[in-house]
């Protein structure tokens, strides 16, 4: 050890200093945390009275619309007996929860095998999820394939700590929800293990998908399953959106694809059952990030539930949260009048956002019909009104850094393995004010130069 590494002391500049005191793991963590802003947005809103000058946010899937109805429910319904002040029935979740969520998803997933309260995992959100199947299913260094565009948290929660190696998967001019889709998946599984002689292990699908807002058709999914089963990876569906589906009343002549569950086919010579692992979560069918639970739907796969056990230590879900999710899941009467009143709302923001995308010309992705966010092209329109000021490759960090000087936080598309510059994630689950502030925010960061 050289003299510097004791000269250095605490008073070494910070940066500097962790490359003497944490591992190569938490160094990559450190960079990652300086990168991610969302933290200093989110904990900076706008509001039109309290804090004017704060950052309109429609970056972040969050669904704000009926936190009245669900905070009305809560206050009214939750009474904690001393069980929930201690560790219950072990970190995996508590036996009322997890068979309120088996009776949940049995009344809306459809199975085809009645998910049972063994067959469900707990996790303090779907995160969490991932991160414990990416470390149950892969060592280091092996991959998981995940198709582009994507969400971006996915690749630390699939990454960070287990040591796997996400692969994005380029579609080029191909649906990457389309019949030919497994196609690209299986290119990409052979280029990387004949490049590092490292297995794949698994597929991670959004389904509905995050950011396209859409559904992967059901014979879609058996043709990737198939080849799941062919090269032995894990399907891995989050479907934590599934029940944000709802009416687009205003994309002429686009034909939607319904949402039908990976639990709901029949795996019978298709693959084998041991490898089929579904997400669920409250964080967006009820709008409920903060509660944090998710959980892991596996039925045939009983060592993998045993290996969750002794890992679920670390994704314990607080014994509050718990407790109310138990009661709310099995409330049927109010669930489904939630789920039907949001469907509705989201319908209507949605309708709302792209009136204001065609009325400003800016283009977006037509055929959304699940969760909470629309595809939009800014790059074309800031190229159109700024056509020398930025080079495509560095299109997204002008436009972002403009937004961000407007006071306004936009997911970026570099972010999600865009294939095309220029685009980015705009969240629409929020009242109508909020959106035109939004809009008009937009509009000053793409508009004509001042």
């Amino acid at each position: 050890m050289s003299s510097d590494d004791y000269t250095m002391g605490s008073l070494a500049e910070p940066g500097l200093r962790a490359t003497k005191i944490l591992s190569q793991r938490g160094r990559s963590a450190m960079a990652l945390g300086y990168k991610n802003i969302m933290w200093d947005i989110i904990s900076d809103l706008w509001h039109s009275e309290t804090n004017p000058e704060g950052y309109v946010s429609v970056g972040v899937a969050e669904n704000v619309l009926l936190h009245d109805l669900l905070l009305e429910y809560i206050h009214s319904n939750t009474q904690l007996t001393a069980n929930y002040l201690t560790y219950n029935d072990g970190s995996a979740g508590s036996n009322p929860l997890r068979k309120a969520i088996a009776h949940f998803l049995n009344r809306h997933m459809v199975p085809f095998q009645p998910v049972a309260p063994q067959h469900v995992v707990v996790t303090n959100g779907c995160s969490s999820a991932i991160e414990q199947l990416s470390w149950a299913f892969m060592e280091p260094g092996e991959g998981v394939l995940l198709g582009k565009p994507y969400y971006a948290t996915f690749i630390p929660d699939l990454s960070l700590r287990s040591g796997a190696v996400v692969i994005p998967v380029n579609f080029d001019d191909t649906d990457p929800l389309g019949m030919d889709m497994f196609t690209r998946y299986e290119k990409a599984a052979t280029e990387f293990e004949g490049r590092t002689g490292k297995r794949v292990r698994a597929v991670m699908l959004c389904h509905p998908h995050n950011p396209l807002g859409r559904c992967y058709p059901r014979a879609a999914i058996i043709k990737l399953m198939r080849l799941c089963q062919e090269r032995q990876m894990h399907l891995i569906s989050d479907e934590i959106y599934a029940l944000s589906v709802w009416h687009n009343r205003v994309d002429a002549d686009v034909s939607f694809v319904p949402f039908q569950s990976v639990l709901s086919i029949d795996t019978t010579g298709i693959i084998d059952p041991d490898l089929v692992h579904v997400l669920w979560g409250m964080s967006k069918d009820f709008g409920a990030n903060g509660l944090r639970v998710g959980a892991i739907i596996s039925q045939s796969n009983p060592g993998l539930q045993k290996a969750l056990e002794a890992t679920s230590l670390y994704s314990y879900v607080s014994g509050l949260s718990d407790r109310i999710v138990s009661s709310l899941l099995v409330d049927d009467e109010f669930t489904d009048r939630y789920i039907e009143l949001n469907r509705q709302r989201l319908s209507d923001t949605y309708s709302f956002v792209v009136q204001l995308l065609r009325e400003n010309d800016i283009q977006h992705m037509e055929g959304c019909n699940a969760g909470f966010f629309v595809w939009v092209n800014l790059g074309k329109k800031y190229l159109e009104a700024n056509p020398e000021s930025a080079h495509p490759t560095h299109l997204d960090d002008v436009i972002s850094q403009k937004l961000l000087d407007n006071k306004v936080f936009l997911a970026s598309g570099t972010a999600f393995g865009s294939e095309k510059p220029g685009w980015f994630r705009v969240v629409f689950a929020h009242p109508f004010p909020y959106l035109e502030e939004a809009m008009r925010r937009i509009l000053l960061a793409v508009g004509p130069k001042t």
